[in-house]
């Protein structure tokens, strides 16, 4: 089964509510969202009306919940604790996070895994399996997804090793709440060529288990395989191609897999701008590539 949706806005005013309302309309069957800005720490609270409402709306509509994802903020970064009070302030915030995530009962939120700055790889990924012992301790119902990233900079997460040197240094009662979201996008920039998706999936499995891939977000990619860069294209106007990137769709070791764009609005910063998920979201339903952009 397909289930493909995009990113979305909650706003204030309608909340969970508006995120459905949204992803409805560009015929989406999931969906993600942050629960407040992804740069900075101010959070309104919960309307409890609101996400019942949003629940009701989805039910009639058959979106299933498991189907829907939070995205964390981009500013924790549990990979440098040199700063301790900074460090604690972001494992802080990520459990105020995922006790959000409870209040809207939408149970998966993907995670930047961080990047170790100032100091190197090895302590990078011990402080994240730190971070994560202490904020997942006391936290049950949510699931945890760490992110595939593309290298970029001091980034960890950007190869299977990576992910799963992360996974192994958790404790025990925290590994089943962890998980993995794979970023076609990230994904290429690192440098997995995905005509070769196959040959990464079985390794990942050998290496994770498949079956801890919980979500994938589906973007295309501005820059060549390898380029550490992460810059998003829309689909079938990036380096990876239309073609690449249905395969990876309706790979069936990846079937029942919500998939998540996150590819730029069009016109992004005029006052024309609109967002293209409805558009791809047809496309890769019907597995043919239509130049939307300049019809």
């Amino acid at each position: 089964m397909l289930y493909i949706g995009s990113h979305t806005s909650f706003l204030k005013d309608k909340q969970l509510l508006g995120v459905v309302e949204e992803s409805l309309s560009y015929g989406s069957n999931a969906f993600m969202f942050y629960t407040g800005s992804n740069q900075s720490t101010l959070r309104f609270p919960i309307n409890e009306e609101l996400t019942k409402k949003a629940h009701e709306l989805m039910k009639e509509n058959n979106i299933d919940k498991n189907n829907c994802i939070v995205h964390a903020p981009f500013i924790i970064n549990l990979a440098n604790n040199t700063d301790k009070d900074k460090y604690n302030f972001y494992i802080n915030f990520l459990k105020q996070e995922l006790k959000r995530c409870i209040e809207l009962d939408i149970r998966k939120m993907v995670l930047h895994p961080g990047s170790y700055t100032t100091l190197n790889r090895t302590l990078g990924i011990e402080n994240i399996a730190n971070g994560l012992n202490i904020a997942l301790k006391d936290i049950d119902g949510v699931e945890l997804l760490l992110e595939y990233m593309s290298g970029k900079g001091t980034e960890v997460g950007s190869s299977i090793n990576d992910l799963e040197e992360i996974i192994n240094k958790l404790d025990k009662n925290v590994k089943d709440k962890v998980f993995v979201c794979l970023d076609t996008c990230h994904m290429n920039d690192s440098g997995v060529d995905l005509k070769d998706i196959d040959n990464f999936l079985e390794e990942f499995d050998k290496k994770i288990g498949i079956n801890k891939i919980k979500c994938i977000h589906i973007n295309d990619s501005y820059n060549e395989v390898g380029s550490h860069k992460d810059r998003h294209a829309n689909i079938g106007y990036g380096k990876i191609g239309f073609e690449k990137l249905i395969k990876v769709i309706y790979n069936p070791k990846l079937d029942n897999i919500p998939k998540i764009l996150e590819t730029p609005w069009i016109n992004r910063n005029e006052k024309d701008a609109w967002a293209p998920y409805k558009k791809e979201i047809e496309m890769i339903r019907k597995e043919e590539f239509v130049d939307y952009i300049n019809l």
